[in-house]
């Protein structure tokens, strides 16, 4: 466990390369690694890091070259899921009334909120979350990374007319078992049913990891959450999409480390970063 109150910001941002900036911004917020010393769950490390899109920022790490910002969390998704509503609280959880709005949703109701319950048949506390904590937990890490995504977004769309994000993720190859026919996808595409991004957008995306060898699906099982739904707003030209990759192309599951696939998978995204970059400059020539 570690004390994320004495860090100055509960993520990193890897800023674009100036002379090449392109209306590009992605965000990587469960791939963060670190438990604050507060957290005090029950729950063994090891099931703890199940919930973590380990080195998926590193994946992605040639976006900044391309003139790309990325954001990537620090601290771990059991803590606080970032990707989630503020609002997607379980009451049951506190040991008080929340004095804000509760709207929990469906991924509540399975333990995994905005604040997590439990992690498959593993439940991560054995008390109460005090109201202080939780909002602790909303100021110090929640807030900070959302306002900061919120501010790069805006920013982009002032100035170029227009905005394109990347929400990163990745799946356990578990999901298979999700998959009716053929074999498991390498990636998911999520737009939210096709409402969060333009179908430019995820057409290209889709035919750029697919030249590259890889299989594609679209919106199943993973459609997009909080995060596409709060960025992506076609309409006005901004456009959201969620990318999930298995993890069986890069990590040793098991383990919770890099496995021999992981250079290859990261150049192969290095190159899809490149292409990306021109693509979304092309939209705003």
């Amino acid at each position: 466990m570690q004390d994320v109150h004495n860090q100055l910001l509960p993520f990193e941002w890897h800023a674009p390369d100036g002379t090449l900036q392109v209306p590009l911004v992605a965000d990587s917020p469960h791939s963060g690694n670190v438990y604050p010393l507060d957290f005090r769950s029950r729950a063994p490390m090891q099931i703890l890091r199940r919930a973590e899109d380990a080195f998926v920022d590193q994946l992605w790490s040639a976006l900044p070259t391309q003139g790309a910002g990325l954001l990537a969390a620090r601290v771990a998704r059991s803590y606080v899921d970032l990707n989630r509503h503020e609002t997607d609280l379980d009451a049951s959880m506190m040991d008080a009334p929340w004095p804000g709005l509760l709207e929990p949703s469906d991924k509540t109701q399975l333990g995994h909120g905005l604040l997590w319950k439990n992690l498959g048949s593993v439940e991560l506390y054995d008390r109460q979350l005090s109201v202080a904590e939780v909002q602790s937990r909303l100021a110090l890490v929640y807030r900070p990374y959302h306002d900061w995504l919120g501010l790069q977004v805006r920013h982009l769309h002032r100035r170029f007319g227009g905005v394109w994000h990347l929400n990163l993720h990745s799946m356990p190859s578990s999901v298979k078992t999700v998959f009716t026919t053929g074999p498991v996808a390498d990636f998911v595409l999520g737009d939210r049913q096709g409402t969060s991004c333009s179908a430019d957008f995820i057409a290209t995306v889709e035919h750029l990891l697919k030249s590259a060898g890889y299989r594609v699906v679209r919106n199943h099982p993973y459609s997009g959450a909080a995060i596409v739904a709060q960025v992506g707003k076609p309409a006005q030209n901004r456009h959201s999409l969620q990318i999930e990759v298995n993890r069986a192309l890069y990590m040793d599951e098991r383990h919770h480390r890099k496995s021999l696939g992981f250079a290859a998978l990261q150049a192969d995204l290095a190159r899809v970063s490149q292409q990306l970059a021109n693509y979304v400059h092309s939209c705003t020539s």
